[in-house]
């Protein structure tokens, strides 16, 4: 079979006959044909354990395979030879196509892209297999339905939990923002003994483990600690079950750290439908309220007229807070127009593709199941949707800050001892992911692409 399929690949690449000639193992098992990789290769929203290779998209069936001269040996010259350029390269003339609605070239690009993405290559490769999808969703206008899919074809409640564990896990920019967010609500209320956390999207409840250790261990003795938690659809279908979940854990935590402790939920209602009453502000408590990649769902001006994003912000200063801490990804995917906003997106998911190969091998079925189950529908969307569909929409620090100030928010200095721990424990991970300090905020990256920023309100 080995020899069978280096013959293949001298005839594909007959024209750089010395480049085939001493081409090694390594680089064939990289780059093998593309014509025999997708009769092998299945999409990766059918399969939990795709074979490796190019991958051949469901989505676009419709598409000419036979009309357009792929030039496969000049592809995979350009590949081998600088293969993050070339694919971002093509992926950006597939979408600039769309953008010009060059239907047929766009319709020829992508056939020419499948023949370089795949879920098991380098991180642009990787990731290019996810953006094709929301190219051909676009241009199909079917995003919002294969948005929807993704979210359904989603594994059992168990397994996502697992994928989003570890992909917190393997990107510590995630983890450190929480810590940050810790930091701040720690140092702001360590006067009080009684305090109350809101927290606007609880998920799991994990955030709040490290605090109420720290709280616990008071040398003047514990306060009394209260947690309203507000769940949202994604949240609960990843536990399996309702916020009980969350209220057994955190009722475990209270007895084993001897600290007292009450939980609320608050299920079935969303963010911008939170009142003042449900949350039952009591006198004498101090509040902290909580936004870890949250805010970015809630729709804003550009989207609905009565803007629930800067409403929810108005709400909660009305609450009078001691502290608001905001964990947010660092990219700007709101109100750009489109190519601007895909190569956006291309830009900051390399980066994270790029972290996620430091800690978890290339064949890992483990990255592939994270990527696929937790980073893809989100790429998919930003790509593909637009309007009300499209719920993910980030914003910048600096867009951050003008709406907190406009709310009527200061801005509150993230702990330097938090920070500085922060910091060494980064290290222990990469040289290569960094940590700024701006203004009292805290922005993680990957390299020169900041991925996270943290920061504190008052």
């Amino acid at each position: 079979m080995q020899h069978a399929l280096r013959e293949i690949e001298t005839v594909l690449m007959a024209p750089d006959a010395d480049d085939a000639a001493n081409s090694t193992k390594h680089e064939f098992e990289e780059h093998k044909p593309t014509q025999l990789m997708r009769q092998r290769s299945r999409t990766w929203s059918e399969s939990r354990q795709p074979s490796p290779g190019i991958v051949r998209t469901q989505f676009g069936s419709g598409y000419p395979t036979a009309s357009y001269d792929f030039r496969p040996e000049k592809r995979q010259r350009e590949l081998r030879e600088d293969p993050q350029s070339m694919v971002k390269q093509l992926l950006t003339k597939c979408a600039e196509a769309l953008s010009e609605e060059r239907i047929d070239e766009f319709l020829k690009l992508v056939q020419q892209a499948r023949g370089v993405v795949s879920i098991t290559g380098e991180p642009i490769q990787r990731l290019g297999a996810y953006l094709l999808e929301g190219l051909v969703a676009r241009h199909g206008n079917s995003g919002t339905n294969i948005y929807r899919a993704l979210k359904c074809r989603e594994p059992e409640s168990n397994e996502l939990l697992s994928y989003m564990k570890i992909l917190y896990s393997i990107c510590p920019y995630f983890k450190f923002g929480y810590m940050a967010a810790n930091g701040a609500i720690a140092e702001a209320l360590r006067n009080e003994d009684k305090i109350h956390i809101i927290d606007f999207q609880i998920a799991q409840g994990t955030q709040w483990i490290t605090l109420i250790q720290a709280l616990a261990a008071r040398p003047g003795g514990p306060p009394h600690v209260r947690i309203t938690g507000i769940d949202d659809p994604v949240s609960e279908y990843a536990r399996g079950e309702g916020l009980d979940l969350v209220g057994k854990m955190l009722k475990s935590m209270s007895e084993e750290f001897r600290i007292p402790l009450e939980f609320t939920p608050l299920p079935g209602v969303y963010a911008t439908r939170v009142t003042k009453e449900m949350l039952d502000i009591r006198p004498g408590e101090a509040l902290a309220v909580n936004f870890t990649l949250q805010l970015h769902h809630t729709p804003d001006e550009s989207v609905d007229v009565n803007n629930p994003r800067d409403g929810l912000l108005r709400m909660v200063k009305g609450l009078s807070p001691k502290v608001t801490t905001l964990v947010e990804q660092e990219s700007h995917t709101n109100t750009t127009p489109f190519l601007m906003r895909f190569s956006e997106t291309m830009d900051y998911y390399s980066a994270m593709f790029e972290s996620i190969d430091t800690n978890l091998p290339r064949d890992s079925k483990e990255r592939i199941n994270v990527e696929q189950h937790c980073l893809a529908k989100d790429i998919v969307n930003i790509i593909a949707c637009e309007g009300k569909d499209r719920v993910e929409r980030h914003e910048l620090l600096g867009k951050w800050k003008s709406r907190l100030t406009m709310a009527g928010f200061k801005p509150y200095s993230l702990s330097s001892y938090v920070n500085s721990v922060i910091r060494k424990l980064l290290a222990c991970y990469s040289d290569k992911y960094t940590l700024e300090e701006k203004d009292g905020a805290m922005l993680l990256g990957w390299k020169n692409r900041k991925l996270i920023s943290a920061s504190a309100w008052h």
